[in-house]
């Protein structure tokens, strides 16, 4: 299956392929979202939508039309629910049904919703914990329909988060110490914390790379177009460092120590991180990781997929050297092919 990465500025593709243990970039592109069309990572336009995926996809030049695509932020809901470990499956089914019609907020018949069953409690082994996973049913429709207007399949709908817990762990390893991952993207930042190789924090913040599209089309002049493009490949004019993006890394920087004054609030253990990688679009902005550095006091590195997910030429034509911070959730999306 093909990953794709719908968002709010742009959509990714990517297709692996595995061979033994390893896993190689056979084909990528990327594709600008119309302004608009995405928004606080709902479907708005899904002709406008469907048009970037079908271009993205002929760029690619892939002959596949399955793809897994994600739903993430405030559209997701997740629950850890306990429950009896000798239950069937139809009755975990069941006994899961019921604790989502009183834990969602929405009548049952507009929520598509479903669960995973992580095993028996440790210090309880007559107990175990399902995870519990639901969403505004039109959410996984809107998608689909921007994929069948694309001539794609949605074969499978995620959650974003564990796209991205997928991709990361396969790039990072299983790390016992608690790293956080912050994804700064086009709307939202999201701060994803990793422990033991497993996800267990995660929150989203609004601040990303709009803002400075938004800053740069104000300061110069610029369509909403012309920014993006402007902002990716360079040629604004000699003031732009100065000007626009140093005030603009300085808030992404407090907002880096926002999102881990957070953690450290939630986490029951004190929230000690000991690493900090960035991803994202704005991840690979010149200056964001010494930026980041220096207001967190931590070791700070920019995420490098192409190490593991070693690209091939065609995909290395396509610009994935350059856009390779960006690529986590579709990766963690293409990398359901072999699960």
């Amino acid at each position: 299956m093909l990953g794709l990465d719908i968002s709010a500025s742009s959509v990714k593709l990517v297709e692996l392929r595995k061979t033994g243990s390893s896993y190689r970039v056979t084909r990528f592109a990327v594709e600008g979202m119309p302004e608009n069309a995405v928004s606080d990572k709902l479907i708005v336009d899904i002709e406008a939508a469907g048009d970037a995926v079908r271009r993205v996809w002929k760029r690619s030049g892939s002959h596949l039309k399955r793809a897994a695509i994600a739903i993430g932020g405030a559209a997701v809901i997740t629950k850890t629910l306990t429950i009896p470990s000798a239950l069937s499956a139809r009755e975990c089914e069941e006994q899961v049904g019921l604790a989502a019609s009183n834990l969602i907020p929405f009548p049952m018949e507009e929520v598509a919703w479903d669960f995973e069953l992580l095993g028996p409690l440790k210090d309880e082994p007559e107990t175990q914990e399902a995870l519990l996973v639901a969403t505004r049913r039109e959410n996984v429709e809107h998608r689909q329909a921007v994929l069948e207007f694309a001539g794609l399949k949605a074969e499978i709908v995620d959650c974003e988060s564990f796209a991205i817990e997928n991709a990361f762990t396969l790039v990072s390893g299983a790390d016992e110490s608690p790293r956080a991952l912050l994804d700064i993207g086009a709307t939202t930042t999201t701060c994803s914390v990793f422990a033991n190789g497993r996800l267990v924090y995660t929150r989203e913040q609004p601040f990303g790379g709009s803002q400075l599209t938004a800053e740069i089309m104000s300061s110069y002049g610029l369509s909403y177009e012309e920014a993006g493009r402007a902002k990716r490949n360079g040629g604004l004019p000699d003031d732009y460092e100065e000007k626009v993006l140093a005030p603009f890394l300085d808030n992404m920087a407090e907002e880096a120590g926002r999102a881990l004054q957070f953690y450290r609030a939630a986490a029951s253990d004190g929230g000690m991180v000991e690493h900090v990688t960035l991803c994202g679009g704005c991840a690979a902005l010149p200056g964001a990781v010494e930026a980041v550095a220096g207001r967190l006091d931590l070791p700070v590195e920019l995420i490098d997929p192409l190490g593991v997910l070693n690209p091939t030429a065609r995909s290395r034509a396509g610009g994935i050297e350059r856009d390779a911070p960006s690529i986590l959730v579709a990766c963690g999306l293409a990398l359901r092919s072999f699960q």
